[in-house]
């Protein structure tokens, strides 16, 4: 592995510093947990003169309840997340995300912000400089096109963070701090399908906190397939949360990770309030999904295999949590 390359360390103790550094710094790069930053420096898949440590803004590290919400700050830790027990209680989804990332030493240093904001990844981008160059590189870093498809005039990399997927079930919104003040957004709103420009933010802005509304009477879980039982990034993660009414559907969210360049909310899936969950409405998740996932080849397992094991995913949690609710 090659050696860390010199750059220089900031550490503001606010998070309206952390933003003006940033301004002040305009190639520079935030880090918090460094899981993901750091190794990418290492191998040389960032390069960044300027590093900004959010490790002393204590402002950022919070989970705390305000009205029908919870607000978590961005520097709370995966496993503070996945331990909390108002979290666990009213967002399972959640909770079961946070678990699932990494091993338990990445999740006691990775953030909430940090998972949000993953690199996205590729089986060509995420490799060492020699099979990189080997491979004529790719348009993600030194190269002029994408591997993945090569007729494609964006990058396809795969967005793979287990949280974001939950918490776009859940209807999240996020707060981001400018040099203009402070923003809020939809989660869904903050991802791009393109796998070298997948955040809607802007140079100089920090995601500072998280708002998730804790709404009575939601059923919500979330499952990953993966290669190994641990520690590895998803193939195709899958959130679900819904509500029941007797026998039929109230609310039915479903979203996906690591099947696209962004984390996706599956759509129309609101022609199934009302009715009962049987295999015709199955169907209709299944073409849902169907429609708009498109995974390419970024991971060690293909298209085919990655499309059908959302599918499988998302119905058997959907009829778990079918069961719980009933």
């Amino acid at each position: 592995m090659s050696s860390m390359p010199n750059f220089v360390l900031l550490r503001p103790e606010t998070a309206a510093d952390a933003v003006r550094l940033r301004a002040a710094h305009p190639d520079s790069r935030f880090v918090a947990g460094g899981t993901d930053l750091l190794p990418n420096m290492r191998r040389g898949l960032v390069r960044t003169p300027a590093v900004i440590e959010l490790a002393a803004v204590r402002e950022l590290d919070f989970i705390r309840r305000s009205g029908d919400e919870l607000h978590i700050g961005a520097a709370c830790t995966l496993a503070a997340l996945a331990a909390d027990p108002q979290v666990a209680a009213a967002l399972p989804a959640l909770s079961e995300a946070a678990r699932a990332v990494a091993g338990p030493t990445h999740r006691a240093s990775a953030t909430l912000g940090g998972n949000l904001c993953l690199d996205t990844r590729c089986r060509y981008y995420n490799q060492s400089a020699f099979w990189r160059e080997a491979n004529q590189f790719c348009m993600k870093l030194d190269g002029d096109g994408c591997r993945v498809a090569p007729r494609s005039t964006r990058c396809h990399a795969a967005f793979s963070g287990d949280v974001a997927p939950a918490l776009i079930a859940l209807d999240a919104r996020v707060d981001i701090l400018g040099t203009g003040g402070v923003r809020t957004l939809p989660l869904a709103e903050l991802y791009r399908d393109d796998g070298m420009a997948w955040l809607a933010l802007g140079s100089e802005e920090l995601l500072t906190a998280v708002r998730v509304p804790l709404t009575a009477g939601w059923q919500s879980a979330y499952a990953k397939a993966r290669v190994r039982g641990a520690i590895d990034f998803p193939l195709s993660g899958v959130a679900v949360a819904l509500r029941r009414d007797g026998e039929h559907l109230a609310i039915l969210r479903i979203a996906c990770t690591g099947v696209a360049s962004r984390p996706c909310a599956i759509g129309g899936l609101d022609i199934l309030v009302g009715r009962p969950l049987d295999a015709a409405a199955h169907d209709i998740i299944a073409l849902a999904i169907k429609r708009d996932i498109l995974a390419m080849d970024t991971t060690v397992a293909g298209m085919a295999y990655r499309r059908r094991a959302t599918a499988v995913l998302a119905k058997r949690l959907v009829d778990r949590l079918w069961q719980e609710a009933g």
